[in-house]
């Protein structure tokens, strides 16, 4: 017998897939995936460039190398690559670790972190998520230059590594038989999804404060160019 609700979930999963927001978080993927490989090339590459130069000048000073030269530099190749894919592989984010992430770091990190948690959530879930991972898209580039001692910063920080993993959490809690029942009230699926609509609302929020501000500075920069220039001009004529 065909189970309908696993049908209907395909069914779900499939259009988020190709869903703008699912194909941006699949192309934010690959991204991530991409710059991860180059920075393990290049540390595998300034290794070998190392260890053959540091050969290279043993030869020279010392004489041949020989054949025990090539089996220790063989070795030292073998447990420098060793060590730089160890130290190249980061931990999975948890919850815990979020609140200690740098700020420039922490809309990746979150994202990531979120989108482990998307199989235990609700369709209709799941698909704020993806909206919210393009909000945070957005966002990381304002916080590169943003002081975390501002409090712009710390209102960031709050929501989206602190307020926005203890919701998903504090919903994963309840047991999945309970999820649809309201006591006295919403249910947990109802309350989850208006706190991501809230998180999603804020986030759109902060992002034009910030972007405001960018463009205040851009506009106050432009005024000082056109008077610097401008009033030079104005001097220069007779």
């Amino acid at each position: 017998m065909v189970d309908s609700d696993s049908i209907i979930r395909h069914a779900e999963e499939f259009m988020r897939r190709v869903s703008p927001e699912g194909r941006a978080r699949a192309r934010r993927a690959r991204e991530r995936r991409r710059r991860a490989f180059w920075r393990v090339a290049r540390r595998l590459f300034g290794a070998t460039v190392a260890i053959f130069l540091a050969a290279i000048v043993a030869g020279l000073v010392l004489g041949p190398i020989g054949d025990t030269g090539v089996l220790v530099t063989a070795l030292a190749l073998v447990v420098a690559w060793g060590a730089v894919l160890a130290f190249s592989r980061r931990p999975e984010p948890s919850a815990e670790a979020l609140v200690q992430t740098d700020l420039a770091l922490l809309p990746g990190r979150t994202e990531e972190w979120l989108e482990r948690q998307r199989a235990a959530l609700p369709a209709p879930a799941a698909r704020l998520v993806d909206g919210i991972g393009v909000r945070l898209d957005a966002i990381a580039p304002q916080l590169n230059g943003l002081d975390p001692r501002e409090p712009a910063a710390a209102e960031v920080r709050r929501l989206i590594g602190e307020d926005l993993p203890e919701l998903v959490k504090g919903y994963q809690r309840v047991p999945a038989s309970l999820r649809r029942e309201g006591r006295d009230g919403p249910s947990p699926d109802s309350q989850l999804l208006d706190g991501l609509k809230l998180v999603d609302s804020e986030l759109a929020r902060m992002t034009e404060q910030l972007a405001s501000g960018d463009l205040d500075a851009l506009a106050t920069r432009g005024k000082y160019l056109e008077l610097k220039y401008r009033g030079d001009a104005d001097i220069r004529e007779p």
